[in-house]
């Protein structure tokens, strides 16, 4: 399997979650103090936009923290989602090529199974699809407390779905014309604090671990042919046709 990463892009998202993450904790951290040690009960109640004041610094600090969690848990926590995937898909043959942050998606595999978006994710607890809607449930307080501070919740996949998929059909028309294979999108969960049960969902939704296999399996069933297989990658090159 061929592995293309843009490392520019990693490196530099990575140092703005740091510094985000770095700010806004120092932001909260200057805030609760100054209340609680320098402020002037007498002059916090003689002036009431003093309070709002201190309210909107607060928010801020929660603002950054949460732009903070968002790269590093993309691109500085370890293992990365590119290297986790990358490690779990080695052993797919030659005729496969992985990218990471070089396209309009994160993440896109090409070869004999076919053109993949994969979108990766990292939350706990039980990952469900019921009445045409995702849930994350369970994992107890660790997982609330993380959601607030260290963790993103489930948001809305189906959404993350649909811009991919516009956002890839899109720029690949620009190069091959209006003939483009069919675009598929796999959700894949990577902790193993996750438990998917999402077999009703519109997509693939499954564990890192187990997506090798089901690509296998699709390639056997659903096979891209090598000429179009080439014909994608030709205009993929190291660099963003974003």
């Amino acid at each position: 399997m061929n592995v293309f990463t843009n490392e520019k892009i990693i490196r530099r998202k990575g140092k703005l979650g740091n510094y985000a993450s770095l700010a806004g904790t120092g932001v909260l951290l200057f805030t609760a103090y100054f209340i609680f040690r320098l402020g002037d009960p007498q002059f916090a109640k003689d002036n009431p936009n003093y309070n709002w004041l201190m309210l909107l610094i607060m928010v801020v600090g929660f603002a950054l923290i949460q732009v903070g969690t968002h790269y590093m848990n993309r691109f500085g926590r370890s293992p990365r989602p590119d290297e986790a995937l990358t490690a779990t898909l080695k052993g797919l043959t030659k005729d496969y090529t992985l990218y990471h942050y070089l396209t309009p998606v994160s993440h896109l595999l090409v070869g004999p199974a076919g053109v993949w978006i994969i979108e990766s994710y990292y939350q706990r607890g039980q990952i469900s699809y019921k009445g045409g809607r995702w849930q994350q449930k369970g994992g107890g307080f660790f997982v609330a407390y993380m959601k607030i501070f260290g963790q993103e919740g489930l948001g809305r996949p189906d959404l993350d779905v649909k811009a991919d998929t516009e956002s890839l059909s899109g720029a690949l028309k620009k190069v091959l014309g209006e003939d483009v294979p069919p675009i598929n999108v796999a959700l894949v969960f990577s902790s193993n604090q996750a438990e998917v049960a999402a077999d009703n969902a519109p997509n693939p939704t499954l564990k890192l671990k187990d997506l090798k296999d089901y690509l296998r399996k699709y390639a056997k069933t659903n096979p891209l042919p090598a000429g179009q297989v080439k014909r994608v990658t030709a205009v993929l090159p190291e660099e963003s046709i974003a």
